[in-house]
């Protein structure tokens, strides 16, 4: 029972650890954003301004106050650079790497508070598995880039089509929607390339294998694509991405984008299915997308992408199970079973806490937001549901926000990338094991 209660306290010590790293490392990239050298024009930002931004960016979401491109100086957009790709990877994980390069031996908080940041299985391996990741999401940034290099080289010219190429290749992979098209127009994202074959399928791929997380990747190089052989996490992982690609692409291609011909409204309806999951870029003005459409979307950001991943958002994980439980019940299961496997009780509760947690912050965001700045629901509910999945899509409202509206973002955006099992274990302030139970009695439901 002493071991226990040690590994338990270490576990909440170590969500501590990634609680205030975060934190810590939004408040820097503030101070640094605030500096008069890190945006255009002699009087600087305001703090509320650049810690909107630094959360944005730390966080992976992409909601911003100021276009990227015309607000911010080549400093200024380096430390939102790094903002995104040391939160992508997580604060910690890069810490501990950032240590681990120094020789230094890692004791087993740090490589607790990893396992946890990443949703590694276990703790053994767990370093090996952090070298994995940091030289893989260095090696698929790069070929990005490379991708990317043709396009921007074309536009902006050669020197200065390496920066954007990297610049857009490390938003995309992180999941964090940034971009630097807003020289040509403001707040335009990559509107202008919705016809671009090689730009679209880049900046998906790119935000797909950021968004499906390393361990994935990890499973299907050592299985080496044989399916079967799979855990039963990436097999769901896998099955749950695919569907919530293929469903909403046949909605905007049957119906919002009917109105496109040929290659393009292929692009824009795959783009559009992609990006919600959490990327944040878009090919398609939003504000001009109907509203089943932005229903459609705000669904697909809450769900997110999958633990252990560049993304934000309630995780596919959390969704398929939903769905697995939901069908045991209906069909008077004893069990909820998945390929061959059963799913313990207690991940379905964490899930149905999740699902709950996540429509009561949307809820209540939205009522919120909407009578503050006296705007629709749907608006609403679409920007804070934007933050909540660490998305960053908006239909044009962020700027014009005030400042209640933006702090409930800025804490949208934290919750939603730091998740809320990691948040709830780091406020709790005690351990409690149970030695006893109540009397059962029975309520009757639906």
């Amino acid at each position: 029972m002493l071991n226990v209660r040690i590994y338990i306290q270490d576990r909440l010590t170590s969500f501590r650890m990634i609680l205030l790293s975060f934190i810590l490392f939004i408040f820097t990239g503030a101070l640094l954003l605030s500096l008069p050298c890190a945006s255009v024009g002699s009087e600087g930002v305001s703090f509320l301004d650049a810690l909107f931004t630094s959360t944005s960016a730390a966080c992976v979401t992409g909601l911003v106050v100021f276009d990227t491109a015309t607000k911010w100086t080549l400093f200024g957009r380096i430390v939102i650079m790094i903002l995104i790709q040391i939160g992508g990877l997580g604060v910690v994980t890069a810490a501990v790497a950032m240590v681990s390069l120094t020789g230094v031996q890692i004791g087993i908080m740090p490589r607790i508070a990893i396992q946890d940041a990443v949703s590694a299985p276990q703790i053994g391996g767990v370093l090996h598995f952090m070298k994995f990741l940091i030289a893989g999401t260095f090696c698929i940034e790069g070929i990005g880039a490379v991708c990317l290099y043709p396009f921007f080289s074309s536009q902006f010219g050669p020197v200065k089509g390496i920066g954007y190429a990297v610049f857009h290749s490390v938003s995309a992979f992180c999941n964090a929607g940034f971009d630097l098209m807003g020289v040509r127009e403001q707040f335009s994202s990559l509107t202008s390339c919705s016809a671009n074959i090689l730009v679209n399928m880049t900046i998906m791929l790119l935000i797909i294998v950021g968004g499906i997380g390393f361990l994935t990747w990890e499973d299907l190089l050592h299985c080496r694509l044989h399916f079967k052989r799979l855990r039963l996490q990436t097999k769901m992982i896998l099955t749950t991405t695919a569907l919530l690609i293929l469903l909403p692409f046949l909605y905007f291609f049957l119906i919002e984008f009917r109105g496109s011909t040929g290659t393009e409204r292929v692009l824009l309806s795959l783009f559009q299915s992609v990006t919600p999951r959490t990327a944040g870029f878009n090919t398609f003005d939003y504000s001009q997308m109907s509203e089943s459409g932005w229903f459609i979307t705000i669904l697909l950001m809450m769900v997110g992408g999958a633990p252990g991943s560049t993304a934000g958002g309630m995780k596919i994980t959390t969704l398929g199970i939903l769905i697995l439980s939901a069908n045991a019940y209906l069909r008077r299961k004893e069990y909820v079973n998945c390929y061959g496997r059963r799913i313990e009780q207690d991940v379905i509760h964490n899930a149905m806490a999740l699902l709950t947690l996540y429509i009561t912050l949307l809820f209540a965001g939205t009522m919120i937001v909407s009578n503050i700045e006296g705007l629709p629901i749907l608006p609403s509910m679409f920007e804070c549901a934007s933050a909540l999945g660490t998305v960053g899509l908006t239909t044009g409202i962020t700027t014009s926000l005030s400042t209640v509206s933006r702090l409930i973002l800025i804490s949208f955006m934290f919750f939603g990338r730091i998740g809320g099992i990691t948040l709830g274990y780091a406020l709790a302030s005690t351990v409690r094991l149970n030695t006893g139970r109540f009397p059962v009695e029975n309520v009757s439901v639906g």
